[in-house]
């Protein structure tokens, strides 16, 4: 056995945490890289109000994808995709490590298995308040790049002048603006685990077989699905607030947001970019989710062989 192999076997025999920590960011770097461009359109769909005049407004999935590879080209498509790499690092890792260690200690406080829905819920929102406050300041500047063309406010040539630029001119509060709608998206994430496994068990899903796989992907398409279009609003408040730099703000919080934007476009502004963000998420959760499972697996059979 080589000194990789071995690297792997200490980890998978005497870390168990780290063992999730590398699964979650190998999966979530996987599923980032594959989804990027959409990731863009969604948020800048998000992002359009009732529009300025002069300025077209972006009009759905494909016509977006057009026009941003028509004025700006392959970069255009893959703005944001530096941070979103050094979001989803940290982001997964911190979410799976928090949220397996959670389902054994939730479970053996509460008196309940780790299999049991509350003990879920628990460790999913646990997990999602969690990494989302460590990472938020990567989320900001990724929305930002996202956003970002010769029209906006701001100009980022990289994810280090980013931070350079925000600290200088908006302070630390400037890295967590949209905060306080990213973590109402917790929710989010105690919809989309909890009913995970639950419908693993009910499919019966073993990862080592092929439709074992088939199943986890199902699970985890029909679990994310049923998560975004549940709480999808909360993203659209959130890239609001994200892209405020200059003062005075339209948007002085989440209710004067829901205010201001149920005044000026109406309730159907909420859901803005929802198509897209189903066309982009639910295989991208599904790879995330399988890729994980089988990066613990593999690591298991080290730990055994």
């Amino acid at each position: 056995m080589g000194v990789s192999a071995n690297w792997w076997k200490n980890i998978a025999e005497n870390h168990e945490n780290v063992k999730h920590s590398i699964a979650g960011a190998g999966a979530g770097i996987v599923s980032s890289i594959v989804t990027c461009p959409l990731d863009v359109v969604k948020t800048r769909l998000q992002n359009q109000g009732t529009g300025h005049p002069g300025i077209a407004l972006y009009r759905g999935t494909y016509g977006t994808l057009s026009r941003i590879w028509m004025e700006e080209g392959i970069r255009g498509l893959y703005r944001g995709l530096g941070p979103t790499i050094f979001g989803y690092l940290p982001t997964w890792a911190i979410y799976f490590t928090v949220y397996d260690y959670c389902k054994e200690r939730v479970g053996s406080q509460i008196g309940k298995e780790d299999d049991h829905w509350l003990v879920h819920i628990l460790s999913a929102m646990t997990a999602g308040a969690t990494s989302t406050t460590l990472t938020n300041p990567l989320w900001v500047i990724k929305t930002r790049f996202m956003t970002q063309n010769e029209r906006t406010a701001y100009r980022y040539n990289n994810t280090l002048h980013a931070f350079k630029t925000i600290t200088k001119e908006e302070g630390l509060g400037g890295f967590y603006k949209g905060l306080g709608p990213s973590l109402l998206g917790v929710s989010h994430v105690a919809v989309q685990f909890p009913l995970y496994e639950k419908l693993k068990i009910w499919f019966k899903a073993d990862k080592d077989a092929p439709s074992g796989m088939m199943t986890i992907l199902m699970a985890s398409s029909l679990s994310k699905m049923a998560a975004s279009m549940a709480t999808y609003p909360h993203e659209v408040i959130r890239t609001r607030l994200q892209n405020q730099t200059v003062k005075p703000y339209k948007y002085h919080g989440i209710m004067h947001a829901i205010k201001i934007m149920l005044q000026e476009e109406g309730p159907l502004a909420f859901y803005r970019g929802m198509p897209t963000n189903l066309l982009r998420t639910v295989p991208a959760s599904a790879m995330t989710i399988l890729t994980y499972e089988l990066l613990v697996s593999k690591m298991d059979e080290i730990k055994t062989s």
